[in-house]
């Protein structure tokens, strides 16, 4: 793959590379342990349906509220997932 086919997608702070192409929720299974949001009881989550019904892989894109399994990535995207400060 070269850099042409990826995208560089700020998640969590940190640069990762991507294939261009993919959902946000495809990146987020790319970088250990997958997590897109952090329930109410300080459960990790991650992605469950991928098709936008069930709500878990929701995210901060760029500021905003999104579900990453309905979002593609772009370059210098900025995802936030909320869960690198749970336990």
């Amino acid at each position: 793959m070269n850099r042409a086919d990826t995208l560089a997608l700020i998640l969590d702070g940190q640069t990762l590379q991507v294939p261009a192409g993919i959902t946000v929720a495809a990146a987020l299974a790319q970088r250990p342990p997958g997590c897109s949001r952090v329930s109410v009881s300080g459960e990790k989550r991650a992605p469950f349906c991928g098709m936008g019904i069930c709500h878990e892989c929701s995210v901060l894109i760029n500021g905003r509220r999104q579900l990453a399994c309905q979002t593609l990535c772009a370059n210098d995207m900025r995802v936030d997932t909320g869960t690198e400060a749970a336990t």
